[in-house]
């Protein structure tokens, strides 16, 4: 299949609010769950495994909890919505001092544990946005709070290893899930410090730690709906544009660079 016809078939054309003019030389810094992996599998088998661990740990101390589990649909409209976890719980069956050992069983395990690390897949227009970002000679680079060595190990398990020209990580496996704002934006500030421009330059993700890292910085925040956030939810962030996945980011600078030329 042609690149055309492939760009056309995988980006849906949903957007809010016109994207910059893209510059020739530019730097995409872009998150990596959400823009570049879809974590929704990983986060509802983590959501099942710890009410099955909760409901094992009562019932080991005589209590029977009946459960109420919702459908993956359910549970990341849940996620993008942003109800919190204890909601989640609650709704699902659990009360009380349930919802706790609930809550300590997804922390411990969401992003620490490989068979649910496994679950983590590849957003389909990856390959695609990533081709044309390298026939543009644009340099993406990732700025994530994922944990850096399970960014890599994902990168090299989908040959990806040499696609971005740098990495921003961290070293706590925890800090992806808390979605901290402020270590997002020393990251970006870093990665801005080391390749940036903040005259041509974006900032590319799915979450409100994204969009107000960029804003801090005087950066373009372009947030995507493929995530972990929905569309709603986005644009209440009030975001530079808002694009359903980075295949239609990298269309949309594609197109301006073409024109320009």
């Amino acid at each position: 299949m042609k690149l055309t016809s492939l760009l056309a078939s995988l980006a849906p054309q949903r957007t809010t609010g016109a994207l910059p003019i893209a510059s020739p030389g530019m730097t995409l810094f872009c998150d990596f769950d959400g823009p570049i992996v879809d974590v929704s599998g990983r986060y509802y088998s983590t959501y099942r495994l710890a009410l099955a661990r909760t409901r094992r740990n009562h019932r080991q101390r005589g209590n029977i909890i009946q459960l109420t589990p919702m459908s993956k649909g359910q549970f990341w409209h849940m996620k993008q919505v942003r109800i919190p976890d204890q909601e989640i719980a609650l709704r699902s069956g659990l009360r009380g001092e349930q919802i706790d050992d609930f809550l300590s069983q997804v922390k411990e395990i969401v992003n620490c544990c490989p068979g649910l690390l496994r679950r983590d897949a590849l957003q389909p227009q990856v390959p695609a946005a990533l081709k044309l970002l390298k026939d543009h000679d644009i340099k993406p680079i990732l700025v994530t709070l994922r944990c850096e060595a399970q960014v890599q190990a994902f990168l090299k398990r989908h040959r990806l290893q040499n696609a971005f020209a740098g990495i921003y990580g961290t070293q706590d496996a925890h800090a992806a899930y808390a979605n901290y704002t402020d270590l997002k934006t020393s990251l970006l500030s870093q990665a801005l410090a080391d390749h940036g421009n903040p005259e041509t330059d974006w900032m590319v993700g799915d979450t409100e730690a994204d969009v107000i890292a960029a804003q801090r910085l005087g950066l373009p925040a372009i947030a995507l709906s493929c995530g972990i956030r929905s569309q709603k939810y986005l644009c209440n962030l009030q975001p530079t544009s808002l694009q359903p996945n980075l295949l239609a980011v990298v269309q949309g600078i594609h197109n301006s660079l073409d024109t320009a030329a």
